[in-house]
């Protein structure tokens, strides 16, 4: 009978220390962060007693953190698994920033074969800080901070650090220098002026998805679910972006879906259709929402670079445009439904529609890509912005997208429509001026300097108006001089430019404006300030009297 009781008593510790047979619960949390404030990162541990096979699916295990809001929001964050120990229980972390200040209560709950299972309640207070929080939707013209500051951005694609190999034929040692990393060209881009960047999740930067393969010396192959070297460097790319004051566009891209990379394998076509594949990619939303969706420093979800080329991958065979826009409304559905902090989302193209993109509810604005064409920017802003009533923003643009030829033989056209793809972009009714292609180039010619000069005048028409711009009626007298007028709360700017080979007196009329107690002329180039002589008559403004120089520019105040 003795030996029947040991062999029974022996038998239940085995089976009680068997991983399979783990008892599933939340053994602790423990806030990591000394104080909490209002628009600022706090973090918790959350120990977890569960088993898994695969921490990062949440058909397998998810945890959360519920939060009721000093308002009485009821807010679900999704958290991130970040280890597991032999002596102690798998660790997740929560990331959190509160948008409102004042007492939370929370607790954490843990998913797990159609179980929930929730920890204790507990509470916190967010003190009151300076910051301004998330970025959101204003009007077509600026974005707006959680405290209601208005905000236009303005910047450069940065889309990858440099590859280890490049693809250009006359850059391709400009574009594989070391220098141009993050902790290079952000703070360069913040020098200039810049407040605004696009960079993409791809196979050789950010590669979250990727096991091998990566052309990337700053990554390593890894068997991982998600790449700890890419993990680590979003991490120093979020934290370096927060500490700039800069906003990002991320471009989230496919990721991978093959084997190889460990995901289940689907076709391009498939993969926006497939119901496995689908589930894949939001388990992917939801550790990048959990991991970085508390910094303000995401200006935007983008899940598509240039979604028509993916379309037309296959040109003989396209994929039906319904499949990829009923696929972006599930998941910019599903986006909104687990970020807390409801970031702006957009997708792009390059520049075929698709039917139904441009109008799905959880878009909050719409983008398409310009090249060759610098004067359809203006056009093409306000056409869509118009037709479909939410933003419209410029993705990219340049002078030229071919990169098999030799820039520098039209470096000056280059920089001309670098230029001027700002200063079109600055008068045109979009939250974000269009963001210019060719980084390294741009710096390898200083041409990113220009953006300072923007800046000068972005910040003027802000703080003037508060964010309120207001379209006037401008023409010139003058043949092939553009104008562009808007109106700034008791402001007025107006950008006069002459893209001939000569030299021309033009005379500028702007409605709409009868009385004018000071001027200011801004020359865009040097960046300094001189005086004209001004005529108003009953019906507005008019200004003449002065010299535009061949491919120059000048913005008028009054």
């Amino acid at each position: 009978m003795k030996t029947i009781t040991k062999n029974l008593v022996l038998g239940l510790l085995l089976l009680s220390a068997s991983p399979a047979l783990a008892q599933t619960n939340i053994k602790s949390f423990r806030m990591t962060s000394k104080t909490v404030k209002q628009f600022e990162k706090a973090e918790w541990n959350i120990e977890v007693e569960a088993s898994f096979s695969n921490p990062f699916l949440q058909e397998d295990i998810a945890v959360d953190m519920m939060l009721t809001s000093p308002s009485g929001k009821k807010l679900v964050l999704p958290c991130y698994f970040e280890s597991s120990g032999r002596v102690q229980g798998a660790m997740w972390k929560s990331r959190f920033l509160p948008q409102e200040k004042g007492k939370y209560n929370y607790y954490f709950q843990l998913r797990k074969d159609g179980k929930e299972i929730e920890s204790r309640q507990a509470t916190f207070v967010a003190l009151k800080s300076n910051g301004k929080g998330i970025l959101h939707l204003r009007d077509n013209w600026t974005f707006k901070f959680d405290n209601g500051a208005p905000f236009r951005g303005i910047g450069e694609n940065i889309c990858w650090e440099s590859r280890a190999e490049d693809d250009s034929k006359f850059f391709k040692e400009l574009h594989e220098k070391e220098k141009y990393n993050y902790e290079y060209l952000l703070p360069r881009l913040v020098k200039n002026g810049g407040n605004y960047f696009r960079t993409w999740i791809c196979s050789w930067n950010l590669p979250l998805d990727w096991k091998n393969g990566i052309n990337n010396h700053r990554y390593q192959n890894s068997e991982e679910y998600f790449n700890p070297s890419a993990v680590r460097k979003m991490d120093r790319l979020v934290n370096l972006s927060d500490s700039l004051g800069l906003f990002m566009m991320l471009t989230l891209g496919q990721g991978t879906h093959d084997a190889k990379h460990g995901r289940y394998a689907v076709s391009t076509p498939e993969f926006f259709v497939n119901e496995q594949a689908k589930a894949q990619y939001k388990n992917r939303l939801r550790f990048i929402v959990a991991r970085w969706g508390y910094s303000p420093a995401i200006g935007a979800w983008e899940f598509f670079n240039e979604i028509d080329n993916v379309q037309f991958r296959n040109a003989g065979n396209p994929i039906p445009a319904q499949h990829i826009v009923q696929w972006h409304d599930e998941m910019s559905t599903y986006l909104k439904q687990i970020d807390p902090y409801q970031h702006l989302v957009t997708t792009s193209i390059s520049h075929r529609d698709l039917e139904g993109l441009n109008s799905l509810k959880n878009i909050d604005f719409n983008q398409k890509h310009i090249y060759k064409n610098n004067r359809a920017l203006p056009t093409t802003i306000v056409k869509y912005s118009e037709e479909f009533k939410k933003p419209y923003v410029i993705g990219e643009y340049g002078y030229e997208y071919d990169w098999s030829k030799n820039f520098n033989l039209f470096g000056d056209e280059m920089d001309s429509d670098f230029k001027r793809g700002l200063w079109y972009g600055l008068f045109s009714p979009t939250p974000i001026l269009p963001l210019s292609w060719w980084w390294e180039f741009f710096e390898d010619r200083r041409t990113d300097t220009y953006i300072k000069r923007v800046r000068a005048i972005q910040d003027q028409m802000l703080a003037a108006g508060n964010g309120s711009f207001k379209t006037l009626s401008a023409s010139s007298e003058t043949p092939r001089v553009e104008v562009y007028a808007v109106k700034c709360g008791a402001k007025t700017f107006v950008y006069v430019y002459n893209p001939a080979n000569t030299a021309v007196n033009p005379v500028i009329n702007v409605d709409g404006t009868n009385t004018v107690k000071a001027i200011k002329v801004y020359d865009c180039e040097s960046g300094k300030y001189t005086d004209v002589k001004l005529t108003s008559s009953s019906n507005g403004l008019q200004i003449k009297n002065m010299e535009l120089s061949p491919n120059s520019d000048k913005v008028f105040i009054f």
